[in-house]
């Protein structure tokens, strides 16, 4: 292979890797939303509350949850929590500015309670799933 060779296919490798990173900064919304929902399964529930809404997944026996704010874009304080009736609930809490959780339990047949915050707003949904 000659040098001209050489050049040609390092200059289209460059040119591929530059487009592919275009690609990435042009459309960095539907990057976004499409790992929006890290939680595997079907929705089953919505829990809306004034600053935003809790997502639950079930899926063979697993329970999955994520708060995500009505808006996005500024830390605060943020959590949610699953709890499968006759365990500790798990909770992902801290200053985020997309989204807390996901959090997953394996629930089997057992009711869950699903709690959310963003800010002063929350939402407890009671037993629910049973």
């Amino acid at each position: 292979m000659d040098s001209g060779a050489i050049r040609r296919r390092l200059a289209l490798g460059a040119a591929v890797f530059a487009a592919s990173g275009l690609f990435a900064l042009v459309a960095p919304g539907s990057a976004q939303a499409a790992t929006a929902t890290s939680c595997a399964g079907r929705e089953v529930r919505t829990l809306p509350f004034s600053t935003g809404t809790v997502h639950v997944y079930k899926r063979n026996g697993y329970v999955c949850a994520l708060t995500l704010p009505k808006t996005s874009g500024t830390r605060r304080m943020m959590s949610v929590s699953v709890q499968a009736r006759g365990n500790r609930a798990v909770v992902d809490k801290g200053r985020y500015a997309h989204r807390a959780g996901p959090v997953t339990v394996h629930a089997g047949h057992r009711c869950v309670w699903i709690k959310g915050s963003v800010g002063r707003g929350t939402v407890s949904s009671g037993w629910i799933l049973c």
